[in-house]
């Protein structure tokens, strides 16, 4: 398949199925190379999780909608969350999936290059020259994902956390899980 043109709009309510469908597969189905499958079980996240992020005032949703003939499909190709702590200058990116058939082709690092684009004009709006940060979490069992983000210019930053297991990102299918965090500086 050849690399599509990569257009993001905000994500809106009638997403919510077709996000749920996106990133349930993306990361616990046993597709793709950014499957946790063999690590968590369950659900990445539910309907009502991604209501929250969509109508949070701070936390935008962005998503890849797939289009023929000019109009979307409804289907979702990829998304990716950007939650602005302007307080710290900070964002928190997450949700980040790109449909297991466009995975190697490049769409995952135009949105991820779009969303630090977005992070940084919104974070600088006071026209301060301070700098931001990006941060993010992931899987400390995931070195291929973890050298992915360090090409983009990600680091560790020491931050280590136990896997929630509160039931609203999966289940453990393995002792020890631990979430690490990454940091970009801008």
């Amino acid at each position: 398949m050849s690399k599509p043109d990569v257009f993001l709009r905000q994500a809106t309510i009638e997403d919510v199925t077709s996000l749920l469908s996106l990133l349930n597969q993306c990361y616990r189905e046993d597709v793709g190379w950014t499957n946790e499958a063999h690590l968590i079980g369950g659900i990445r996240t539910t309907a009502q999780g991604i209501e929250t992020v969509i109508n949070d005032p701070l936390h935008y949703l962005f998503v890849f909608p797939e289009v023929e003939a000019g109009k979307e499909t409804g289907k979702i190709l990829g998304c990716i969350a950007v939650d602005i702590k302007a307080e710290q200058k900070t964002a928190y990116i997450g949700m980040f999936a790109v449909h297991p058939s466009l995975q190697g082709l490049g769409v995952g690092n135009q949105i991820l290059q779009a969303a630090e684009t977005f992070a940084g004009r919104h974070l600088k709006a006071d026209g301060s020259d301070n700098k931001t940060r990006l941060t993010m979490s992931i899987l400390s069992q995931r070195p291929e994902l973890l050298a992915y983000y360090q090409r983009r210019g990600y680091q560790l930053n020491g931050e280590r956390m136990p896997f929630p297991e509160d039931g609203n990102n999966g289940e453990p299918k393995r002792d020890g899980l631990e979430l690490l965090g990454l940091e970009k500086r801008g």
